[in-house]
């Protein structure tokens, strides 16, 4: 079972794909975020597919209205991407906007320092949220494994958690993944090695000795 996520956040069409291509065999997904969308525009979703053969992740943390929400949503899964990433703060009816066109993953703590400042402290409420909601899964911070195997605890079964900040922010894959984690989302570990497809074997043996 393959758990690594590659977080391609880079701005050329070209590089995205060549990276892509070339760690494909050791990813479960490819997670997109507004750096490529905004560098190579929102075709890069269905050419990473098509190159891959991988689902895609839209990382656009959306936080708008309903009506807003949905407007973006659709083009995005239009373009082919498998999940969007989307902010709970917002509400019910906001996150409810995207589900109704696709795969949604609620964002309940992230990963750098200043997430403790305001999201931390409304953690337990973005859990409520998604227990109620049902959507594909959460994002939990992989540099905090001890709040991964909180966020576990109280979180429904069958919804997956996906953890961003392995490698350069200083989580580690094998911590995160027993805490409770399903997925470690990885990026400049592998996109900004001198050898992606090589970083991206080794973490995956990583994962599968976990």
């Amino acid at each position: 079972m393959k758990r690594l996520i590659l977080a391609l956040d880079v701005y050329e069409r070209e590089r995205a794909l060549e990276i892509a291509e070339c760690t494909a065999d050791y990813l479960w997904a490819v997670k997109v975020n507004w750096p490529l969308i905004i560098g190579s525009g929102l075709g890069i979703i269905t050419e990473l597919r098509q190159v891959t053969g991988l689902p895609v992740i839209a990382d656009l943390k959306l936080a708008d209205i309903p009506n807003t929400n949905r407007l973006i949503a659709r083009k995005v899964f239009d373009a082919g991407a498998d999940y969007i990433i989307a902010h709970g703060f917002v509400g019910r009816e906001g996150v409810n906007a995207i589900m109704e066109l696709g795969e949604t993953i609620i964002v309940v703590e992230m990963s750098h320092p200043g997430a403790e400042e305001f999201i931390q402290p409304a953690t337990d409420k973005l859990i409520e949220l998604a227990n109620e909601l049902e959507p594909f899964g959460v994002i939990a911070p992989a540099t905090r494994p001890e709040r991964v195997a909180y966020i576990r605890s109280k979180l429904k079964p069958g919804i997956k958690i996906l953890t961003p900040g392995v490698g350069a922010q200083g989580g580690k894959a094998g911590e995160v993944l027993k805490a409770g984690a399903d997925y470690v989302i990885v990026g400049r570990s592998i996109y900004a090695s001198e050898n992606p497809r090589e970083a991206a074997r080794n973490l995956h043996r990583e994962i599968a000795g976990v």
